[in-house]
């Protein structure tokens, strides 16, 4: 009949070898799924509007999302949340198609850890770990993208032995990578090198200008104490910036440093801009909230810790924030915050991330000093930055071992061992450790230094460095000063 194929012994064999082939076909195609599984597994549910377009490239107008995301990262820069879920949707779906695409895998990891830290979810951390460690199998040589995407996921992990492993490595294949260099002066900071820091950032200036080299100086140079030169730079940066994300992120930097120096109306005028540039820029809020606490302006800084909270949840702001609730007479709300960091840290630890720096501070103040002095103790042998000596030094203030804490203490505020950063909570807590050994010509001097840099630096502390220096009194000039040893220079 027409359209029926013709029957003979022939046709009659013809499903069996058929079926032969089809079971071979099944059986390549099931070792290439177990080969790519575990990696095609971990690309996250939540981006469910992937576009058919993988590189979209309009011919005319601006540059899509995806495109946006994509030279953002690659610069290391900051990127628009939207734009990130495009590029991150486009490299997922062209990936499942070519698997091999070890560059592809390299932009995949890297948006992967912009994303994680953008929003304070580590668990994009593993799946960037995953995507980053196939670019490096299936392109092995000349490939410090993504030993760049390695250094700064360690980095956002903070852990800084590794991103300096694999920022070092990066440089020995291309030394002229100029984006390298930010994620290495990151690593050396953590760990306390700030004679590195300083070198490499010379270093990337000889290479690139451009507002994120101006960044990354500004923070080299806050860390120097030159603040006044940090917060030029920084406003040079954001003038330069290519786009309102990355504008924001520097305005926010620049409010933080208005913050630590205690100009209050500049935090929040760069907060509120950086706010305006991009709704999504969180540490701005929280950043806000900071400032409204200060002012007095309870109601509107405990909203912006919230809005901050509800989709960037790191554990400081939760500290922050049960710290403003305790400030007024809300205990039962400090604790649910206190919850929350701990919660916080816990998911933090499960994507591979350290947060062990802000739990100690809080096990000092709020907890268990004992289980804080053992934590910061392990944290200082694996990255002796000054921020971990400070919060060493309190813990063990507060566990009673006041000769010991005096030496974190120093450290901490020591311009030729701390990088010469002028904190005031570095010199609260320096001058309360002095308080307790009897030193009160160089307690008063540090407490008094504190409420100078920033009259406002603690909700709770800034109280409390008043209430010492009341307690103190004034000096008596009958008596030689009590400043002795190069330990209690500052």
């Amino acid at each position: 009949m027409d359209g029926q194929p013709p029957t003979s012994v022939t046709s009659s064999r013809r499903p069996a070898l058929a079926g032969r082939v089809v079971r071979r076909l099944l059986l390549v195609a099931a070792v290439v799924c177990v080969t790519l599984g575990a990696t095609l597994l971990l690309l996250p549910t939540a981006t469910t509007r992937r576009p058919a377009v993988v590189h979209p490239a309009p011919a005319h107008g601006a540059p899509a999302s995806g495109a946006l995301a994509l030279a953002a990262v690659r610069d290391g820069v900051p990127a628009a949340l939207p734009d990130l879920t495009a590029l991150i949707g486009q490299r997922e779906t062209y990936l499942r198609v070519h698997p091999k695409d070890g560059a592809s895998w390299a932009v995949l990891g890297a948006a992967y850890v912009e994303r994680g830290r953008r929003t304070a979810q580590a668990a994009y951390y593993p799946r960037a770990e995953q995507a980053l460690r196939t670019s490096m199998s299936t392109l092995p040589k000349n490939n410090a993208e993504a030993l760049d995407g390695l250094a700064a996921l360690a980095n956002a992990r903070r852990d800084f032995p590794a991103a300096r492993k694999w920022g070092e490595t990066a440089l020995k294949q291309a030394p002229k990578r100029w984006t390298t260099y930010p994620l290495l002066i990151d690593a050396y900071t953590g760990l306390g090198d700030y004679k590195k820091a300083r070198s490499t950032l010379d270093k990337l200036m000889a290479l690139h200008k451009g507002p994120a080299t101006l960044a990354r100086a500004a923070a080299v140079y806050r860390d120097r104490g030159w603040r006044e030169d940090a917060a030029a730079t920084l406003t040079e940066a954001a003038a330069g910036a290519r786009t309102s994300v990355e504008q924001a992120a520097y305005q926010e930097q620049a409010g933080q440093l208005a913050w630590e120096r205690g100009d209050t109306a500049e935090a929040l005028r760069r907060f509120g801009e950086a706010v305006r540039l991009d709704p999504d820029q969180w540490a701005a809020r929280a950043g806000q909230g900071r400032v409204l606490a200060a002012l007095g302006r309870t109601a509107e800084a405990v909203a912006a810790y919230r809005a901050a909270l509800a989709r960037q949840p790191l554990p400081q702001y939760a500290l922050e924030l049960g710290e403003l609730y305790e400030s007024v007479g809300l205990a039962d709300k400090a604790r649910v915050q206190y919850d929350l960091l701990r919660a916080r840290v816990g998911a933090a630890a499960a994507g591979g991330a350290d947060e062990e720096l802000v739990l100690g501070l809080f096990e000092a103040d709020h907890g268990d000093p004992e289980s804080a002095v053992r934590r910061l103790r392990a944290e200082w042998r694996r990255q002796p930055g000054i921020a971990v000596a400070d919060a060493l030094g309190w813990a063990l203030h507060r566990t009673g071992e006041d000769e010991e804490a005096l030496k974190f203490a120093g450290i901490a505020t020591d311009k030729v061992h701390g990088g010469g950063v002028r904190s005031a909570l570095y010199a609260y807590h320096r001058g309360v450790i002095e308080q307790h050994l009897d030193r009160p010509g160089s307690a008063r001097r540090h407490l008094q230094d504190a409420l100078r840099i920033n009259p406002d630096f603690s909700l709770l502390g800034a109280p409390a460095a008043r209430a010492a220096l009341t307690k103190l009194g004034e000096p008596d000039a009958s008596l030689p000063p009590d400043v002795k040893g190069p330990e209690s220079k500052g």
